[in-house]
């Protein structure tokens, strides 16, 4: 090694080698460790391993779509289980209870019971106080009432006999169209005391008869004409649910015949 003198020039030392090599696996002089450590090495501090790190779970909210579905079920069940309850309560009710409930039926057993009344059969044309008549006095035969659609007028006489054996009788203006006439004779084609016949100067496009019950409407769509029939066919009957329907008159025309003539006095 050379030693610079005093106002000499400046040299650097020299390093002298030796020729060895460092050991394998130690560093060499002056270089620092390396960074990484081996997995499971000791922490700083001597505190131990380093614990694993527990997966952070993500929450997906509640399942909206299966509680909506349950609980539009429950409603559905629920309404299901009310209607049936109160259909059967209605059904319960006595037929006038449910006859009187129909919206805008004229009940003329109890508002006008004397128009009702008749002592016995009779012969020729007749009148009633009602339009079309709904009981009263009336011929000795009655009109056919066996789930026939008349396309013409009939005769009062006679279909007022049928409402007294329980029948219904639907009359509407001849000039109801013709989908509409159809409908109604669809509720009363081949069905036992049911009648129909178009009728001249209704005040309503249809009226609905019973035995002392009546409903006028303006359409065939409306669902009180199902009421009517199911509460006062056959129970309005003033004869008892056996009185008949067959082998009345079938024929058209509002003068009213006889099925029997009148017995002549035997001649001396």
């Amino acid at each position: 090694m050379s030693i610079s003198t005093p106002g000499g020039p400046e040299r650097r030392p020299t390093v002298v080698s030796t020729g060895k090599k460092p050991a394998a696996g130690r560093p060499a002089s002056g270089a620092k460790a390396g960074s990484g450590k081996p997995a499971g090495s000791p922490r700083a501090g001597g505190k131990g391993p380093r614990k694993p790190v527990t997966p952070v779970k993500v929450s997906q909210g509640r399942a909206w779509g299966p509680i909506a579905l349950f609980v539009a079920v429950g409603v559905l069940a629920a309404g299901i289980i009310g209607y049936g309850a109160w259909a059967s309560f209605q059904g319960a009710k006595p037929w006038d209870k449910r006859a009187n409930a129909i919206d805008g039926i004229s009940n003329i057993r109890k508002s006008d019971p004397d128009s009702l009344k008749y002592e016995s059969h009779k012969s020729g044309p007749l009148t009633w106080k009602y339009s079309p008549p709904v009981g009263g006095v009336h011929n000795a035969a009655w009109q056919n009432c066996m789930g026939d659609v008349y396309d013409a007028p009939i005769a009062n006489e006679h279909a007022v006999h049928s409402l007294e054996h329980g029948a219904v009788w639907i009359t509407y203006r001849p000039d109801l169209p013709k989908d509409q006439v159809d409908k109604l004779a669809g509720k009363v084609r081949g069905v036992e005391k049911m009648l129909m016949s178009p009728y001249e100067g209704l005040d309503k496009p249809i009226s609905l008869q019973a035995w002392g019950y009546q409903l006028k409407l303006d359409n065939a769509d409306d669902s009180r004409i199902d009421e009517f029939i199911k509460d006062l066919r056959v129970n309005a009957s003033a004869e008892g649910p056996t009185a008949l329907c067959n082998t009345g008159i079938t024929a058209t025309g509002t003068t009213p015949r006889e099925l029997q003539q009148p017995q002549q006095p035997p001649t001396q």
